[in-house]
């Protein structure tokens, strides 16, 4: 008998499906060791990432979050 797929929860958390099916997701390296870093650098990593144009990416992802 088949199963539904699972929701892979740590995928669930890090990553949020916009409207338009692109991912984001929180940029790495802000949590501590800031000091040295530029400004600009800072502010850049504030934005969140965005996963597009890139299909296996998106498949890969997009089945661990149970989305077809």
């Amino acid at each position: 008998m088949a199963t539904k797929n699972k929701t892979n929860k740590s995928v669930k958390k890090r990553i949020k499906v916009t409207g338009g099916g692109k991912l984001k997701y929180a940029k790495v390296g802000r949590r501590h060791l800031n000091a040295h870093m530029t400004t600009k650098r800072k502010r850049q990593l504030r934005r969140a990432g965005v996963i597009e144009g890139r299909p296996s990416v998106l498949k890969k992802y997009k089945l661990a979050l149970g989305i077809s």
